[in-house]
C-alpha cells in the first residue's frame, strides 16, 4: 500500500472577483481556488489545469502549495467543483494542514483475487458494496488505497470493514461490523434462461387452463345428446 507523497503545486495569488473574471480564467487554462484554514487567512488564488490535474491525480495527495515562488504550505483537498456536462474543473478548495497532527481523509477500497475465490469460480457474483473508506492518519501516512485479498471468499460470505488491515498509524473509522464492503451472492440467472423460464411457465399455465376448459365443456353437456340433432 503507497502512502501519500507530498506533490508541489505552484499557484498565483489573485483577487477574487465575479463570475465574468473566472470564465476569463479558465478560457486562459487557469483554474480558480482558495486556501483557508489552520491559523492563516482565506486566500484566493489561481493554478494552471494541467498542474492541478497532475497533482491530484493521486488519491489524497499532500500539496505543498508554493504562492509565486515563495515557501510552500501542506494542504489537501476539500472539494472540488467540476462542469456537469465536460467535467473539468472549475473551482477548487484546498485546506491547510500541519503534517504533525492526524487528519480524516477518505481512501478507495481495491478488492485483489476475486476471479481465484471459490464462489467465484462456483458462478457466484462478487459485489463490491463500498469503494471508500473513511481513515485517520497524519497526512503524510494516509494511503494511496487499502487492499484486500478475497481470493477465499465463498458463496454466502460478507466482507465487512472489521476486516480490512489497515497500514500502521492508520486508523479505520466508522461502525467496524456494520458496514459491509463485499458480499458474494448465488448465481444469477441470464437475462436469455430467465425469458425462457417464463415462456415455459407460461406455456404449462395455458396448458393447464386449456384443458380444464375442456373437460368443463365435456361436463355441462348433456350425456344423451346425438350430434346434429341440436333444435333451435
Amino acid at each position: 500500500m503507497e502512502r501519500t507523497a507530498l506533490t508541489r503545486l505552484d499557484v498565483s495569488r489573485r483577487t477574487p472577483g465575479g463570475s465574468r473574471l473566472a470564465r476569463r480564467m479558465r478560457h486562459d487554462g487557469l483554474v480558480p481556488g482558495v486556501l483557508y484554514g489552520g491559523s492563516g487567512e482565506p486566500v484566493s488564488f489561481a493554478v494552471e489545469a494541467r498542474a492541478l490535474r497532475t497533482a491530484l491525480s493521486r488519491h489524497g495527495a499532500v500539496l505543498e502549495v508554493a504562492f509565486d515562488g515563495g515557501r510552500p504550505t501542506p494542504a489537501v483537498l476539500k472539494e472540488a467543483q467540476r462542469h456537469p456536462v465536460r467535467g473539468d474543473t472549475v473551482h477548487v478548495d484546498l485546506v491547510r494542514v500541519r503534517l504533525d497532527q492526524p487528519i480524516q481523509a477518505t481512501v478507495s477500497v481495491e478488492l485483489l483475487g476475486a476471479e481465484d475465490s471459490p464462489g467465484v469460480r462456483d458462478g457466484g457474483v462478487l459485489e463490491h458494496v463500498t469503494h471508500t473508506v473513511l481513515v485517520e492518519a497524519l497526512p503524510t501516512e494516509i494511503p494511496e488505497s487499502i487492499s484486500h485479498d478475497v481470493s477465499a471468499m465463498s458463496i454466502g460470505e460478507t466482507l465487512l470493514l472489521s476486516a480490512l488491515s489497515a497500514p500502521e498509524g492508520v486508523m479505520l473509522l466508522g461502525d467496524l461490523e456494520e458496514i459491509v464492503i463485499a458480499t458474494l451472492s448465488p448465481p444469477r440467472l441470464r437475462l436469455e434462461d430467465e425469458e425462457q423460464e417464463i415462456e415455459q411457465e407460461t406455456a404449462l399455465v395455458g396448458e393447464s387452463e386449456g384443458g380444464a376448459g375442456a373437460e368443463d365443456a365435456a361436463a355441462e353437456k348433456p350425456a344423451d345428446a346425438v350430434p346434429g340433432d341440436e333444435r333451435e
